[in-house]
């Protein structure tokens, strides 16, 4: 138990490290006691989910037999208990045993955890169209949490934004069900497009069809808006065309961009326009 992130508090210390300590990282206080068979369950799951933090998050421990006035002054009625401090005050609680999932849950609740920081700065890496480094970071992110569906979901951007359509169909093959999984589909018609493209010959005969491919082609280059200039003139002609999927990949084309992106905002009317 490392004691810089995992603390026995008693009532002499409680107010410097908890609620002095609280005002720069969340502090998680367990309340327990040697007699209380839950806790000792409760207690090295909370200890776990400390140490991953890595010092995002410290946990200090409370025998509530040795130090009853800290049980009443935060009201503690059962144990185990645990409440979150943040800038001195209790601003989450629970009481019994609960399982991983949700404690993960409330501890991401009040403190991000080093895979979250990482996919913020992966999103950021995203939103500049720095793919490489994007992948970088992403890859990091999964090899700690294999089913981070946000990870999951930035790395098969990355893999899009650099034209490697095997490695992006990987992944969106053991994509999990999640609150990311329309957004990682909507990208499928522009990877099956990357994956065909070297096996399409194309002929003078239809001016459409060169077009698409050489649309499709400017966009696994990286040169995202001037393929979505081609692809909407092709809706202009046909909003229809290839049943549908060159629209599915101008959408595609368009979350590539991101919301923020000034220009997607841009195509996203243009395509309203022509579709509507």
């Amino acid at each position: 138990m490392s004691q810089e992130f995992v603390v026995e508090v008693n009532e002499s210390n409680f107010d410097f490290e908890v609620l002095e300590y609280s005002k720069n990282v969340p502090v998680l206080v367990d309340f327990w006691a040697e007699w209380c068979r839950p806790c000792k369950i409760l207690s090295p799951m909370l200890e776990k989910l400390t140490s991953e933090g890595r010092g995002t998050i410290r946990l200090g421990r409370v025998d509530v037999d040795f130090n009853k006035n800290l049980s009443i002054r935060y009201g503690v009625r059962t144990i185990p208990t645990v409440k979150a401090f943040l800038k001195g005050q209790v601003v989450a609680e629970f009481s019994g045993i609960q399982p991983e999932s949700t404690l993960r849950e409330f501890v991401r609740s009040i403190a991000p955890s080093p895979a979250d920081l990482s996919i913020e700065k992966g999103l950021e890496l995203l939103h500049k169209h720095d793919w490489k480094q994007a992948e970088d970071v992403f890859k990091e992110v999964l090899l700690t949490d294999e089913n981070n569906s946000k990870g999951m979901l930035g790395l098969l951007t990355s893999y899009v934004g650099l034209g490697k359509s095997l490695e992006a169909d990987n992944v969106l093959r053991t994509f999990p069900a999640s609150h990311e999984f329309s957004s990682a589909e909507n990208l499928r018609p522009l990877i099956e497009a990357y994956e065909l493209i070297d096996e399409v010959e194309i002929t003078g005969d239809d001016e459409l069809e060169a077009a698409f491919w050489n649309n499709i082609r400017l966009a696994r280059r990286g040169n995202i808006p001037a393929a979505l200039d081609g692809l909407l003139d092709i809706l202009r002609k046909n909003k229809k065309y290839k049943k549908g999927q060159a629209r599915l990949i101008v959408v595609a084309l368009l979350q590539m961009l991101g919301d923020d992106d000034p220009d997607a905002r841009l195509y996203r009317s243009e395509l309203a326009t022509i579709l509507f």
